[in-house]
């Protein structure tokens, strides 16, 4: 199989305001990154080696895959085989209200496993999938949607505020702040070692040990979430870019790539077409 042979299908549904994609003979590699939503996806065939927050993975057909917003995560095909893939990105508003409802409580989830083997709940993820694909009634795709979130909140989940992970140290917090509210302009990195009035070795080291990405690279996912943001207002490619805080165009456009698999123009097509599918194969 070549890589003419990939496929990637992408929808938004504006009913449930989550995108839904499958993609099928991937070879392509993800480089280390985030997400600003959560992901829950799984694997339909092929094999991939996961990391993911310093744990590493061996996937294969029935495994549930599960991230929290910014959890960093990367992985490349195993053996030569093709990846086929399943997923649903969820913003952290819609996952917080869609948890209220299913429980009662308001609260932020926190998946506690990244990857749950042959899980069952894929069944109801590939449930949710179809529904939008073939534009079920709201009534049918809320129930997928709401049935596959209970029985992840139940089984894999706890409230943000009780689970025991990482937290950053004050330097750090304040690093990922600076990053977030500045994402458009010409930071330096002797600009933040300024801002913290700590060394450039220290930041390199410890933020890159306390996010699990590099200064540099948590800033372009960053810069990729708001360029996303802006693809789905219509606003054209090159404005996204540079609004984004990306120089080059075609710097942009590779990075857009290597990260979604798509074309910027691609991935905007999923909102200025009505939601509908964007199939893309080997375009640039």
């Amino acid at each position: 199989m070549t890589t003419s042979q990939e496929q990637r299908h992408i929808f938004y549904d504006s009913c449930l305001g989550i995108e839904a994609y499958q993609l099928s003979g991937i070879v392509q590699k993800f480089p280390n990154h985030f997400h600003e939503c959560y992901v829950i996806g799984f694997i339909e065939g092929g094999c991939r080696h996961l990391w993911c927050r310093g744990s590493e993975y061996d996937l294969s057909r029935g495994d549930l895959i599960l991230f929290n917003p910014k959890d960093n995560h990367f992985c490349s095909p195993m053996n030569g085989e093709l990846l086929d893939y399943r997923a649903l990105n969820i913003p952290v508003p819609v996952m917080k209200k869609a948890a209220a409802d299913i429980t009662g409580k308001e609260f932020v989830p926190q998946f506690t496993v990244n990857v749950v083997y042959h899980s069952d709940i894929t069944t109801s993820l590939a449930d949710v999938y179809n529904a939008i694909v073939t534009d079920a009634s709201p009534f049918e795709k809320e129930e997928a949607f709401f049935f596959l979130l209970e029985q992840i909140l139940k089984e894999h989940s706890t409230p943000y505020e009780e689970h025991n992970g990482v937290f950053l140290d004050s330097a750090i917090a304040d690093t990922c702040e600076y990053l977030k509210e500045h994402y458009s302009e010409n930071i330096t990195l002797e600009e933040l070692t300024e801002q913290i009035h700590l060394s450039k070795s220290w930041l390199l080291h410890t933020f890159t040990k306390q996010t699990g990405v590099s200064p540099y690279r948590y800033l372009q996912s960053i810069r990729l979430e708001e360029a996303k943001k802006l693809l789905e207002q219509a606003v054209p490619p090159i404005d996204a870019a540079a609004r984004a805080g990306f120089t080059d165009q075609s710097h942009f456009t590779r990075f857009f790539k290597d990260f979604t698999g798509l074309t910027p123009k691609q991935y905007q097509k999923i909102f200025t077409e009505s939601g509908r599918d964007t199939t893309a194969g080997t375009e640039e």
